[in-house]
């Protein structure tokens, strides 16, 4: 889903920041999985000529940057964007920055000639930039453990060159030297100094990585809905085929056919959200409640939806199938699963194994409809949530029609029909969904 590079000079702390920030996005957060790659890549052919490039010092600066630019093209395409693709993260120490500085500020190339010969790699959602007084880098460079993991020869064994390197990558990743299209749209964090404690290069980056994960980023090189839709059909082709276990409480995989169950769309969210309005009556005024007061807003959404295709699952299980998109926290999901165990009663929450701290969460069946309708309607529960907020007193099997006809979310809409080609339109008796009027006729019968 995201590409996060780190960057900086050679013998700055890059490889453990690498290691850092990927341990961290493995233990906190919900990608389907977290990639650790680099370039330039030296087990390929194209990675071996850029490498030798340099060693060898018998290329110009344009040369050398189109050789590290055929690698890092096949690199994007071939390997990193199909894992983008299915939800996960990658992490590459170095990436296109690194060119723009060794070739286009040490090397007089000109950034902007380097991106343009770099202009069909994928661009890095955040760019972290490790800093360390080049004094430190030398040192760490002549150290026998990083020359045998980094093969690096005389060309960056001066304290001058390393110098100019760090003066390069202030200089562009500052905002000195103009950011070149299309790489001036990913975020830029740093420098983070590794000059301390790894414990205290440790806690900011993990400070950095949260701030920018929390805040949602859109990603640069994929569709979410594009991973999305990968997800579910994942979560599908597993949750077939579950048998019950006799004692734990679980049942088999409900029947998603006619999950509807001849209700309207539209009065499913409206009578779940008078539902959630009286459980939320029945908190008083002095207990800190963490649960939004929509059943649109992204957690119960997330929840309910996910749990439809789940027979059961602990925590751990349900963010996992949430993935990246979906994306609850820990502490966050703990507190709207208990709220809609033991005040909305919409959970059933039980412990499967004698012995076993987790609990189990089971969606009850009377609330498949509303779980399966916030999956198949993701795309537009900011719309609607508007639209309702707008329109109190208009009655809501109208909203579809009126947002639709609105104009203003015609890709929101095209992805709801295309989750309803996923996730059925659950009704038995419904023909094909194939425009935005056809999904007015769906939410209003």
């Amino acid at each position: 889903m995201y590409l996060i590079t780190i960057e900086g000079g050679d013998g700055s702390g890059k490889g453990l920041a690498t290691k850092i920030v990927s341990e961290v996005l493995e233990k906190e957060f919900c990608f389907t999985s977290v990639e650790v790659t680099g370039e330039p890549r030296r087990d390929h052919p194209l990675g071996r000529l850029a490498i030798d490039s340099v060693r060898q010092q018998t290329h110009t600066p344009e040369q050398e940057a189109g050789l590290f630019a055929a690698d890092r093209v096949d690199h994007s395409h071939g390997w990193i964007l199909p894992r983008l693709e299915e939800g996960r993260i990658v992490v590459s120490e170095r990436n296109v920055h690194s060119s723009l500085v060794y070739q286009g500020v040490v090397g007089g190339l000109g950034v902007d000639r380097v991106a343009q010969i770099n202009s069909a790699a994928l661009v890095p959602d955040l760019c972290i930039w490790v800093d360390c007084d080049p004094e430190v880098a030398i040192k760490r460079i002549k150290s026998g453990t990083l020359r045998m993991l980094s093969e690096k020869e005389e060309y960056f064994e001066t304290t001058e060159l390393q110098k100019v390197i760090r003066l390069g990558y202030s200089s562009l990743l500052s905002g000195d030297i103009e950011m070149p299209i299309p790489f001036d749209m990913g975020a830029i964090i740093g420098p983070v100094s590794n000059e301390s404690t790894e414990t205290e290069f440790r806690r900011k980056l993990t400070l950095h990585i949260r701030k920018f994960l929390h805040s949602r980023p859109e990603p640069l090189n994929v569709e979410t809905e594009s991973i999305e839709r990968y997800m579910l059909r994942k979560l599908i082709r597993s949750s077939k085929g579950q048998t019950t276990l006799d004692g734990l409480g679980v049942k088999p995989t409900r029947e998603t056919t006619n999950w509807l169950d001849n209700v309207a769309p539209w009065r499913v969210l409206r009578d779940t959200q008078l539902l959630h309005s009286e459980a939320l009556s029945t908190v008083s005024a002095d207990e800190r409640l963490d649960v939004p007061k929509s059943v649109l807003a992204h957690s119960i959404s997330s929840i309910c939806g996910t749990l439809a295709l789940l027979p059961s699952a602990d925590v751990n299980e349900l963010r996992a199938a949430q993935g990246p998109v979906r994306a609850l926290s820990d502490s966050h999901s703990h507190k709207v699963l208990k709220f809609m165990a033991n005040r909305s009663n919409w959970v059933h929450q039980h412990r499967s194994l004698i012995g076993r701290d987790a609990a189990r969460n089971q969606l009850r069946d009377e609330m498949q409809t509303f779980g399966m309708l916030m999956l198949v309607i993701w795309p537009l529960r900011n719309g609607l949530r508007r639209w309702l907020a707008q329109n109190p007193e208009t009655h809501p099997r109208f909203a579809m029609g009126q947002i639709v006809r609105s104009g203003e979310f015609p890709r929101d809409v095209r992805n709801t029909i295309e989750r309803l080609s996923i996730l059925g339109l659950g009704k038995s008796d419904s023909s094909i969904i194939a425009e935005p009027s056809d999904l007015v006729s769906w939410w209003m019968k």
